[in-house]
């Protein structure tokens, strides 16, 4: 991790879970992190956490969702940190419904978050990386189990298919940077059950007990993940990981208990 110390990481979803502990390695390696969120407050209260660490955590409220906002963002770190080095795009979200009783705007959100948005910031990423010669720079999509296998669970069969895009996306972003001879590296890191808010938004539920039954793992697990991605040699590109627990369950069983 020593090439990438003092250089600039954007964190998308940086407010808690999986993005929240990115951050804090990445800070804890050196780099210097914006953390985007629609909620900066908590960006912000972490950022103060880890101020005794080697490198910076900067908070940015940001809606991945909103084209002014996400031009707003690199506007920011173009004019106080010239440009963007890694872009881990970790914002998703999923809704508790079914593709017969979903909505459309449900649909729409989740589209707009998990594919619209990777797409938008992963482009404005790479033009910054392009516009200084940067040609180590690396693109993380933090995806999912659910992008490799379409799970019985009913009420997650439309964010599988965002998955899914992320999935088509990783692969199809490695083929044009090759094409235009880049050395910017793209790739996927996809958890299986990972203990985080996301099970309480999706299902607006208490989740404690749940992941008391399940084996699971932690939002910090990933991150690791996410240092090994960074940390392999230059000619390397670890395309894809599946992180997961050891002695994990059936997850379409675990959603009907």
């Amino acid at each position: 991790m020593e090439k990438w110390r003092g250089r600039v990481a954007l964190v998308t979803g940086a407010s808690a879970g999986i993005g929240a502990a990115i951050c804090k390695e990445l800070v804890a390696a050196g780099m210097l992190v914006i953390g985007a969120a629609r909620g900066a407050e908590r960006i912000e209260a972490l950022s103060s956490e880890l101020k005794d660490l080697p490198g910076k955590l900067v908070a940015v409220k940001c809606d991945v969702t909103k084209d002014d906002d996400v031009a707003k963002l690199f506007a920011f770190i173009k004019q106080e940190h010239k440009g963007v080095d890694v872009c881990i795009n970790n914002a998703g979200i999923s809704r508790n419904s079914t593709l017969l009783d979903g909505t459309t705007e449900e649909w729409r959100e989740m589209s707009d978050i998990n594919i619209v948005a990777l797409c938008h910031c992963t482009k404005e990423a790479v033009k910054s990386m392009k516009e200084r010669n940067v040609d180590d720079g690396h693109i993380i999509h933090i995806s999912s189990i659910c992008g490799h296998e379409v799970l019985n669970i009913n009420q997650l069969h439309f964010y599988t298919a965002t998955k899914y895009a992320v999935t088509a996306l990783t692969e199809g972003l490695r083929q044009e940077l090759r094409d235009v001879e880049s050395n910017i590296r793209v790739s996927a890191v996809s958890p299986g059950l990972v203990k985080t808010e996301f099970f309480e938004r999706m299902t607006k539920s208490e989740s404690e007990e749940f992941y008391s039954k399940f084996p699971h793992i932690t939002s910090e697990d990933v991150a690791s993940s996410v240092l090994h991605v960074l940390a392999a040699p230059p000619h390397v590109q670890i395309h894809e990981i599946v992180v997961r627990p050891v002695k994990e369950k059936e997850l379409q069983d675990m959603l009907k208990v």
